[in-house]
């Protein structure tokens, strides 16, 4: 604080020492690496905005930032393709991608091998996004991995809930898979659907929210 004593300015001490703890503080605060992140994410512990873990989700949303923009801001061969998106994933994969995509993680997606993902789809990996092999997303698929709290003092704390597709699924385009969903092998989600509860294989799914309105066999 900036006070006045005999016509001369002082600095007041108490409010440095303060803020030099806060400083001191912040920087003592112990970083993670992201096997830790992984691991506590899919745990489904609730994370609350002054966790480190909530430091490390930030990080590797704006390494995810960086990766997805070069994906999406010029052409880029299907190799080229799969070398950004192993970087961004942090382990090999092999998938087809029209771009743009987005995901403000990265690190927590898992893909079987033939998934394709249309353009303009966003996921939301931070709690964990399993795709099986053979599998098809469309166009503007969104899948949410993550919630807020209810309660006002709670709002700013993210609750992670994974999200399964099983194999050779078939999503169309605009649809929206929410936190903690599982679709069954074989399953197709209706273009358009909101997808809230589990759908089980070879089973096809429409509406908002969806609903299982006959099996993939049935032709009537």
């Amino acid at each position: 604080m900036l006070t006045m004593h005999n016509g001369v300015f002082e600095i007041s001490i108490c409010n440095l020492t303060k803020n030099s703890d806060i400083i001191k503080h912040r920087r003592q605060v112990r970083s993670i690496n992201n096997q830790e992140f992984i691991e506590y994410m899919n745990s489904g512990k609730q994370v609350t905005a002054d966790r480190e873990i909530h430091q490390t989700m930030h990080k590797l949303s704006q390494d995810a930032i960086r990766i997805t923009m070069e994906i999406n801001c010029k052409y880029h061969t299907p190799d080229e393709i799969n070398e950004l998106m192993s970087e961004l994933v942090g382990e090999p994969v092999e998938i087809g991608l029209f771009p743009p995509f987005y995901t403000d993680c990265g690190k927590n997606l898992h893909f079987g091998k033939d998934v394709f993902i249309n353009a303009g789809c966003k996921f939301q990996d931070q709690g964990g996004i399993w795709i099986g092999s053979g599998s098809l997303i469309g166009h503007n698929t969104v899948i949410a991995t993550l919630n807020h709290g209810c309660l006002p003092q709670e709002r700013h704390d993210l609750i992670p809930k994974p999200v399964h597709i099983g194999k050779n699924v078939w999503i169309g385009s605009n649809s929206t898979i929410l936190p903690g969903v599982t679709i069954g092998d074989n399953a197709i989600i209706g273009a358009g659907s909101v997808v809230t509860k589990d759908i089980p294989e070879k089973m096809i799914a429409v509406g908002c929210p969806a609903r299982v309105i006959r099996s993939i066999y049935d032709k009537s």
